[in-house]
């Protein structure tokens, strides 16, 4: 693509690197950016900045917050549970869903050999500690992705914590709601069957 101007190629070469953005949007917001006030840019620009350089990770449970001290432990939330996830994102899509109302823990990525990421490189070692220094804690939930990766690092945390008091559980695993039986993998409609439930007539 041509571009009529140094600066905004530069620009949507920047903005392009976004995940989910190609050239041709980067560009609808260059172009949308020049016609706002100078001050959208600078205020847009000083977040930025803000956000990168202001930017913590709690020190108990690994959120992205405001301070290494947030509210993992706040008066409205079950203390009994751990919910453990991969990243933020999946903390607010859990919380979205009104159905979990206890603690988190973000690892910070999974275990992958293949990628050189080891137990050590994602935040196990202090989930284990939360564990073993909390006596309110009751259940550790993993809710992993399903891939080889997720469940090598489910399976690695469950044998860690087979000598500790707690039960472990996963999220289940089936079939979307809204989609066809036929087109499910086998594997996914497999898991469906084995960890079939009592259906709810109410």
């Amino acid at each position: 693509m041509e571009y009529p101007s140094l600066l905004i190629e530069r620009a949507v070469e920047a903005i392009s690197k976004f995940p989910g953005i190609g050239k041709k949007t980067a560009l609808r917001l260059v172009l949308h950016m020049l016609k706002q006030p100078e001050n959208f840019t600078s205020d847009l620009s000083l977040a930025l900045r803000d956000l990168r350089e202001n930017i913590k990770y709690c020190t108990i449970c690994h959120i992205i917050a405001d301070t290494e001290d947030c509210t993992c432990r706040n008066a409205y939330r079950d203390t009994s549970a751990i919910c453990v996830v991969e990243d933020t994102p999946d903390v607010l899509a859990i919380r979205s869903t009104g159905q979990y109302n206890g603690l988190f823990h973000v690892l910070g990525g999974r275990i992958s050999p293949v990628d050189g990421i080891g137990p050590e490189n994602v935040n196990i070692g202090s989930l284990i500690n939360r564990v073993k220094s909390d006596d309110q804690v009751k259940e550790i939930i993993l809710a992993l992705s399903t891939t080889m990766e997720g469940d090598t690092t489910s399976f690695y945390i469950t044998r860690l914590l087979k000598e500790e008091n707690v039960k472990v559980t996963t999220i289940a695993r089936g079939i979307p709601v809204g989609s066809e039986l036929e087109f499910a993998d086998e594997v996914t409609l497999g898991r469906s069957i084995a960890t079939r439930t009592i259906f709810n007539q109410d």
